[in-house]
């Protein structure tokens, strides 16, 4: 490559960039924001099916351990598992999707059930969140100081919840 080419793509690159950059961070007016952002979560990050609004709980209801729903036969996968969860609505103000569900583990340890003993929670054990990295997209403002444009933010969601071993060290 000769040092008029390399010029000419020098030249290119310059005059392009703005081009790139704008179209990267968009600027939209704020009526235009939920359309923008629902079109953007759709084609660029394909969203995991949430809990129902109903099926969530208010993330300041008390939570307890349900020893008691093991005497019988749960049927959600959340009432089965020995480290029970429930789903809390989250909100998140200037972000995209705004709320969204997050598993609460409802116990500190395990529910052991151990032959014809009834069940009861352990200790030796702990329920801890599974994490699932999501992408949200949050509104800033753009530098005209009227307008927004969204940038995608990475958010650890937990998912549901597990039993461990307890960690002695």
């Amino acid at each position: 490559m000769d040092l008029t080419q390399l010029m000419l793509m020098l030249g290119l690159t310059l005059l392009l960039s703005p081009v790139w950059s704008c179209k990267m961070n968009r600027c939209f007016e704020e009526q235009d924001l939920d359309e923008a952002a629902e079109k953007k979560l759709r084609t660029h990050y394909p969203r995991p099916l949430d809990v129902s609004p109903a099926a969530a709980a208010a993330a300041d209801s008390p939570a307890s351990c349900p020893v008691e729903l093991y005497q019988q036969r749960p049927v959600e996968l959340s009432d089965r598992s020995v480290s029970p969860w429930r789903y809390v609505t989250r909100t998140m103000k200037d972000h995209f999707p705004v709320s969204y569900s997050e598993a609460q583990c409802l116990c500190s340890g395990c529910i052991l059930i151990q032959g014809k003993n009834p069940p009861t929670e352990s200790h030796n054990y702990n329920s801890v969140a599974v994490l699932q990295s999501r992408v949200f997209l949050r509104r800033e403002l753009c530098s005209d100081g009227k307008k927004y444009y969204l940038r995608p933010v990475t958010v650890e969601v937990a998912v549901g919840c597990t039993c461990i071993r307890y960690n002695s060290s």
